[in-house]
């Protein structure tokens, strides 16, 4: 890996931090940030149901895990569920439905929290004041603790939507420079495959307003790519494939790249012990970038689609 000293040091520069006795630079051999993903474990039949779920969310607190089931007693058919717990020690609690304000008699499906946390964007098949087959719509709450309090949603509209299937949101903070993205999967002409990964970004500073959606070339490919993830420190990005290489059909993949000016690296298959010969789709990280949670078909589930957890240690800062 090759390290760049920023060109305004110098070599005077780099001397004088010599004599400084500053040594402790970046090495080619450094560690890796993190350990590999732990084998993935079933979250329990507390959070699982001999139904389906999907398309998890959790909060920046860990303390919430938003989801999709189709487990009797909704609103429609998919809808939207959280699990609470008290602190990051305790199991998660029984799913809760989030009520008609943001569930319909269609179904939704997978959620973003904006870096606030007082916004969310959840997908929808609603036919309603819809753009396409499946849109993105965005509901706010005035109290980010309040699980829900949510306000009745409005679509994004057909600018972001099309006429297709738009799917799987995520919001991206730029924290150096305050800039905010969301990106999501869609099936929308211009891409090279299947299914392809999209960046919109949001307008004057709103978490509600959004600008053109453009094609993330360095994670689509030909075959269905969806389910963008970027880690908070825009360092890490997941998304799910079925890109041959795989574990399975489709499979959980990641590049990595050492600074935001940086292209990323070639995405890499998460590996056997996450992925399995089953599906394996729509993953959800933890703010301090240790625990995944994702979905996946595998057997010896509760459900047809059970929600499942891996975690990683940091080697270092």
């Amino acid at each position: 890996m090759k390290r760049r000293f920023p060109t305004a040091l110098g070599a005077a520069g780099l001397t004088a931090l010599l004599l400084l006795g500053l040594t402790a630079l970046p090495a080619a051999d450094d560690p890796p940030l993190f350990s590999d993903w732990s084998a993935a474990v079933n979250l329990g039949p507390i959070v699982n149901s001999s139904s389906t779920e999907a398309c998890p969310t959790i909060s920046k607190s860990g303390l919430s895990l938003f989801f999709r089931s189709g487990r009797p007693g909704g609103v429609g058919g998919q809808d939207v569920y959280v699990s609470q717990r008290d602190t990051l020690e305790d199991p998660w609690g029984p799913a809760l439905n989030l009520g008609p304000t943001v569930n319909s008699q269609f179904n939704e499906y997978c959620t973003a929290l904006s870096p606030d946390e007082h916004w969310m964007v959840f997908v929808s098949d609603k036919t309603e004041g819809s753009c396409g087959l499946q849109d993105m719509w965005i509901t706010h709450r005035r109290n980010k603790r309040d699980d829900f309090g949510w306000e009745p949603p409005v679509n994004l509209g057909c600018v972001v939507n099309s006429t297709g299937h738009d799917n799987a949101p995520r919001y991206f903070e730029n924290e150096e420079t305050g800039e905010l993205v969301m990106y999501f999967a869609g099936s929308r002409p211009g891409g090279p495959g299947q299914g392809d990964i999209w960046v919109v970004p949001l307008l004057l500073d709103k978490k509600n307003r959004f600008g053109t959606p453009s094609l993330v070339t360095e994670a689509s490919t030909v075959y269905l790519d969806s389910h963008p993830l970027v880690r908070k420190d825009g360092l890490e990005f997941f998304l799910v494939s079925n890109r041959p290489g795989g574990v399975g059909g489709q499979d959980i993949w990641a590049a990595t790249r050492e600074s935001m000016a940086d292209p990323w690296s070639a995405f890499l298959n998460l590996g056997p012990l996450v992925n399995s010969p089953s599906a394996d789709y729509r993953p959800t990280l933890s703010h301090d970038g240790m625990t995944l949670i994702f979905a996946s078909e595998r057997p010896g589930g509760y459900g047809s689609s059970d929600l499942y957890v891996t975690t990683r240690s940091r080697l270092r800062d």
